[in-house]
């Protein structure tokens, strides 16, 4: 992972599901690299670059598609990239944080998102 990539990985809930939480990301990190398409898949994995995490938070309160089922979310990247994706979820999801771990220069943090 380079120092400017924030990496999401979901699982839980359906195809759909990956897909509004990466697109309620989006306001604060722009497009993810590719949006979750897999309808088989039981992970599913977006990449944002997060040098667009060193601006302005995303706004208030963001809005997303309903989600189906509880989604279970890890994000993973420089500590200021997952402070904002994590603050950002909040926003607009029901969350319950799961805990984190921090390395050097890279942090980790697990959520788990509610319908």
């Amino acid at each position: 992972m380079s120092d400017t990539e924030l990496t999401v990985t979901l699982s839980g809930g359906s195809t759909a599901d990956a897909r509004a939480v990466v697109r309620a990301l989006e306001p604060a990190f722009g497009s993810a690299r590719e949006l979750p398409a897999d309808q088989n898949a039981t992970v599913h994995t977006a990449t944002f670059d997060s040098s667009a995490a060193d601006g302005p938070a995303a706004a208030a309160q963001g809005t997303a598609d309903p989600l189906s089922a509880p989604v279970t979310v890890t994000v993973q990247g420089t500590p200021q990239a997952v402070e904002k994706a994590s603050s950002t979820l909040a926003r607009t999801f029901a969350t319950h944080d799961q805990g984190s771990a921090s390395g050097d220069q890279e942090r980790e943090r697990q959520l788990i998102l509610e319908p």
